[in-house]
């Protein structure tokens, strides 16, 4: 959950970590510190708050140093305040480490260093393992990266750590298990670590991505040497980053989220060019292909996921036994993998995430893997671990998403489950070539009529500030739809505050009707297709209970509109599509809603976009 950055090279560490740490700080925003190494003494500067804040605590205190370590926090240990902020120290102020994860012994570990004699300043669990580190180094004769190799077995948890050494400015150590890290390869013995590749684009493209229970010494004399904490060693791959850094960047919007809103258009269409012809009516998945056999046979999809990702899940539910006839479960990641769950080699599990990052996805798919089943990954960053440990697998090529609350994401993920439907369809004979054309050419359309949702920006501004100030809000869907009530909802109280729940319009009377009233926003999916005179007649209900409608509908339509408060056009697009253009207006008016109540679009309050701890 957190985000850590650090330098070393020839040029003034401070600058890097700063802009790495803003970079960033999505990944957690409740404190901020860095640690900068100058002949041979430790700067340290931390305090609670962002990062802005952080910068306004170091004024003009001195920042030079060409060794250097940086950290943003979401807090696990210990609340947020000036002391639990990393970096943290060790007892003999030697050595300084940053820490994201969790330490699941550190009260173990450190009720056994406290009779010792150690002595501890912060709630954190990292402060644990900077004082286990220093306590193996002076009672044993091993230099420090074998001090560090030693300290993680006997660590149980999660971790991505850089330390730093007063004593030696050329040397920074790093290690990882569960927890994502990313070392970058300059020139002339320069080297950068981040939580992932954002802070590092900027200065190199070529990059080593470690693997759980790896160490690195990066040395600015030797050059990077690799071991497992089992003290094997690996030889470095390395890789070039495919990240731009002008996708780092607001371009002009005053939030990364609406940015990513109306980037849609073009991610979706990153996400099926070169994998769809419309031409040929064709769909080519390599990730399917090479495992067609699997697919083909396959008695039963398991799909796991969590948040945004498991409302996509949702939808490919809908979309895999509608269109290739095979039953599918979708499973909270959470709690998959605490329920000793049945699982076959005959199975197929999708795991969903946009980071590829997901402690909870990773331990269901680590779960799976064990008992043969054959694990298909859907994430969006290149490299993330959830690339790695997967059979096969699907980028989105959605880009980066920095704002917390995860809008074209969702999207991308639908667009690509799509793709996977049709083409195990296809392969199954249970779509028909007519059918399966004319879903292509669906499929081509949805940038276009994303833009034109798009284009009824105003109009769902004016109907936030009607309903900014609600204190509840309830979302209705059916069928294809449903999950998008369940985003429609968490989008507006992650990141407005308001209460808000998704169900399907029909079960609304079993319960959620009673607290129907005049002042209750209800926001109904209500476009023409299957389903539609059923949704007519659940929006009757609410409006005897003089509940205030607000319906997404299709362009044109006239029934609807009698009974509706607002309503909101989008054009007329399948039923096995309409999720990803009837989010939109949602998204928006979540963001809308949110900026109308002064509320932190990009980083909403107690949340972190990449979940990398349980």
């Amino acid at each position: 959950m957190c985000g850590i950055v650090a330098y070393l090279g020839d040029e003034n560490a401070y600058p890097v970590l700063i802009k790495g740490l803003k970079r960033l700080e999505y990944r957690g925003y409740d404190s901020a510190g860095v640690a900068i190494l100058k002949e041979n003494d430790i700067a340290l500067h931390k305090c609670k708050g962002k990062v802005s804040d952080l910068e306004a605590h170091i004024g003009d205190a001195s920042t030079d140093g060409t060794v250097g370590i940086g950290h943003t926090r979401w807090a696990t240990h210990g609340p947020p305040n000036d002391i639990n902020a990393h970096p943290h120290v060790s007892g003999d102020g030697e050595l300084a480490i940053i820490h994201n994860g969790i330490i699941e012994n550190y009260s173990t570990l450190k009720e056994e260093l406290i009779n010792r004699g150690h002595k501890f300043e912060s709630d954190t669990d990292t402060e644990v393992l900077a004082h286990l580190i220093e306590e193996v180094r002076s009672n044993t004769d091993v230099d420090l990266f074998e001090a560090v190799r030693i300290s993680l077995n006997e660590v149980v948890g999660a971790y991505a750590i850089v330390v730093m050494d007063r004593n030696n400015p050329n040397q920074l150590i790093a290690a990882k298990k569960s927890s994502p890290l990313v070392i970058g390869i300059g020139e002339d013995g320069t080297y950068y670590v981040g939580s992932d590749a954002t802070p590092i684009v900027e200065y190199t493209k070529n990059v080593v991505y470690l693997e759980d229970e790896e160490i690195a010494l990066m040395d600015r004399q030797t050059g990077l040497k690799i071991k497992t904490i089992q003290n094997r060693e690996k030889t470095p791959y390395i890789q070039e980053l495919e990240l731009h850094l002008e996708a780092l960047e607001k371009g002009g919007y005053d939030y990364f989220m609406l940015k990513e809103i109306y980037e849609q258009p073009r991610s979706i269409r990153d996400c099926f060019r070169g994998r769809m012809n419309l031409q040929k009516g064709m769909i080519r998945l390599s990730g399917i292909e090479n495992f067609e056999d699997k697919w083909t046979n396959a008695k039963r999809i398991l799909i796991v996921a969590c948040g945004t990702s498991w409302h996509a899940g949702l939808v490919a539910e809908y979309l895999f036994e509608d269109l290739a006839r095979i039953p599918v479960e979708v499973e909270y990641a959470s709690e998959f993998r605490y329920r000793n769950p049945i699982i076959n080699e005959d199975d197929i599990v999708i795991a969903i995430s946009q980071s590829g990052e997901t402690a909870d996805t990773l331990a269901a798919i680590k779960m799976a893997k064990k008992k043969g089943a054959h694990i298909f990954g859907v994430c969006n960053v290149v490299g993330s671990t959830i690339s790695r440990e997967t059979d096969s697998g699907c980028y989105t090529h959605a880009g980066p998403e920095i704002g917390v609350a995860s809008t074209k994401a969702f999207t991308a993920q639908v667009t690509v489950l799509t793709l996977m439907a049709l083409t195990v369809a296809q392969k199954r004979g249970t779509i028909s070539p007519e059918r399966l054309h004319r879903l292509i050419a669906e499929i081509n359309s949805l940038p276009d009529k994303i833009e034109q949702t798009l284009a009824s920006n105003d109009q769902i501004e004016f109907i936030s500030e009607i309903y900014k100030d609600a204190s509840n809000a309830l979302y209705l869907g059916r069928g294809f739809t449903f999950p998008v009530a369940l985003e429609g909802a968490l989008k507006l109280k992650e990141i407005s505050y308001i209460h808000a729940e998704g169900y399907p319009a029909a079960e609304m009377k079993h319960g959620p009707i009673a607290l129907i009233d005049e002042e209750m926003p209800v926001f109904v999916i209500a476009t023409q297709g299957q389903s539609y005179e059923k949704v007519v007649s659940n929006i009757q209900e609410v409006k005897a209970r003089k509940g205030k409608i607000i319906a997404i509908v299709t362009i044109g339509d006239t029934e609807v509109k009698k009974l509706a408060d607002h309503v909101i056009e989008i054009p007329k697009t399948d039923d096995v599509l309409v999720p990803l253009v009837s989010v939109v207006p949602l998204q928006l008016l979540s963001y809308h809603i949110a900026v109308m109540r002064g509320c932190n679009v990009d980083q909403p309050r107690n949340l972190a976009k990449s979940v990398t701890v349980e």
